[in-house]
């Protein structure tokens, strides 16, 4: 009976024990609160991580009210036993992003990024070696590429909003949502890799890319059987097969290929680096090996779908809630481009649409994808006069509430803001931060924007659409990023006689 005797007496020890350790999680909350609007009083551990996954749209909405009236442009929070900031003001959301430093703010895009990603990742890079990933990356985006990229993308649109068609009516509504997903899917792995992913590989590829979309949204519990081991070794498995693009890319680079996808431009310029450094005794450059390559792009996949989809959705939500915005498309994209005509739309007209790109523009603006970026201080950080952000704590720099600020009334859908006489876009250029800012700004945001324009312009001259409208259907729901309530839940029908081909 002794040792149950002692185990009695240890009792009242561990008690005091864990009440001390909670009290000091109190006041090491508090002290690095300092004068922030925020909780007086913190859940341990959890903290307000709960009220946060129910109903996140209400959270950061509080956050950012905390963080107005206060009138510091920040507010103060605790999730995980991590201390957490919220940045609304402008200033402060660019003095971040300008700081991606090791001896200050650290990208993380993803909670549990590094570890469902790996370490070696474009957002987890610093100083040199990241501006020479991204000036190898630069040849992507040339405007011969975009024009490349833009046959594939109407073809991979066409294909889907005929299988649209044929799943709606004007009495059978469908949630675009997930359709959207599936389409950007097949866009980005056609833009990207083109012909060096077979069909059957592609069917493995998607396989294994729902198991990753499953796991981004999970507990990281990295256990056979949970959701977030199954996507690690998704990763794995998809990153391996575009290194397997890579390498295919790079032999028909070498043979005198024409640049078909992203790929083709990315090993093209890989290629020319290697033999430099070959003629000047060097070894090869860095990232330019097959692996590196595949990881990479499968990072631009990963940045690719999910805005995208948001994005798609809002377009298509917004345009119907306002008529006459969508006729002014209608008319812009008719006197340019005719669905008859068998031919996809050119660069030189896609250039042309300059109000298509405004409503582009300012869908992003009025409902940007990624609400808010997070960062972690990887040291202490002078943030005001009177603030430091204490190492460690996760920082969350608001491009939504960026985006509210500075521009004409910008409660209102107003895509007149983004055209000749306005340009809202150059004079209030420091609020538009939906594409980031700063050393990690994202270098794919013109290939992301001529995909909405070209979007909107099919969308809207080939099909009729009604939102099926319920009550909250626009309210903003995370996944993570934002998309309406109801998924976009629309009824369609066909505009013209047939859809075009080319």
């Amino acid at each position: 009976m002794e040792p149950a005797l002692n185990l009695t007496a240890m009792v009242p020890f561990l008690l005091c024990a864990v009440a001390f350790l909670l009290l000091l999680e109190q006041l090491s909350y508090l002290s690095k609160k300092g004068p922030l609007p925020g909780p007086h009083f913190v859940v341990p551990f959890v903290g307000a991580a709960l009220h946060m996954v129910v109903n996140p749209t209400r959270f950061w909405a509080r956050q950012a009210e905390l963080a107005k009236s206060s009138g510091f442009g920040f507010s103060a929070n605790f999730m995980v036993g991590r201390f957490v900031l919220f940045i609304r003001s402008t200033e402060l959301s660019h003095k971040v992003f300008s700081n991606v430093r090791p001896d200050a703010f650290h990208l993380v895009g993803h909670p549990f990024g590094k570890r469902l990603f790996g370490d070696h990742n474009l957002i987890y890079m610093f100083d040199q070696e990241h501006k020479d990933l991204r000036r190898r990356i630069a040849p992507n985006f040339t405007p011969r590429a975009l024009a490349a990229y833009s046959l594939v993308q109407q073809r991979v649109i066409l294909s889907h909003l005929e299988q649209w068609l044929r799943k709606s009516s004007t009495s059978v509504p469908i949630s675009l949502r997930l359709f959207c997903r599936d389409m950007n899917l097949e866009t980005s792995q056609t833009v990207f890799v083109g012909q060096y992913l077979s069909p059957e590989a592609r069917r493995r590829f998607n396989k294994y890319y729902n198991l990753f979309n499953v796991g981004v949204m999970a507990m990281p519990i990295n256990l056979p059987g949970f959701a977030f081991h199954r996507a690690k070794h998704a990763v794995s498995r998809l990153a391996n097969t575009l290194a397997g693009c890579a390498a295919a890319s790079k032999k028909r680079m070498l043979a005198g290929g024409e640049p078909t996808c992203l790929i083709d431009f990315w090993t093209q310029e890989t290629l020319r680096e290697i033999a430099d450094a070959a003629a000047a005794g060097a070894p090869p450059p860095p990232e330019s090996g097959d692996k590196e390559i595949g990881g990479h792009l499968f990072d631009f996949l990963f940045a690719a779908q999910d805005a995208s989809t948001s994005s798609l959705c809002w377009a298509v939500v917004l345009l119907d809630e306002h008529p006459e915005v969508l006729a002014k498309v209608r008319r812009e994209v008719a006197a340019l481009w005719s669905p008859d005509s068998g031919q996809p739309i050119s660069a030189d007209k896609l250039r042309e649409m300059r109000y298509t790109e405004a409503v582009a523009r300012e869908v992003v603006r009025f409902r940007p994808p990624a609400t808010m970026v997070p960062h972690i201080a990887g040291e202490a950080f002078e943030l005001t006069e009177w603030y430091t952000v204490p190492k460690g704590a996760i920082v969350f720099p608001s491009v939504y509430e960026s985006s509210f600020q500075g521009f004409t009334e910008p409660e209102r859908f107003d895509p007149e803001r983004f055209m000749e006489g306005r340009e809202e876009d150059r004079v209030y250029k420091r609020n538009f931060l939906a594409f980031g800012a700063g050393p990690h700004q994202c270098v794919g945001q013109r290939y992301a924007i001529n995909y909405l324009i070209l979007f909107i312009a099919l969308f809207a001259s080939l099909i009729d659409f009604k939102r099926c409208r319920t009550d909250g259907c626009n309210e903003i729901t995370y996944v993570p990023t934002i998309v309406p309530k109801d998924d976009c839940t629309v009824y369609l029908s066909q505009r013209c006689a047939r859809l075009p081909c080319f």
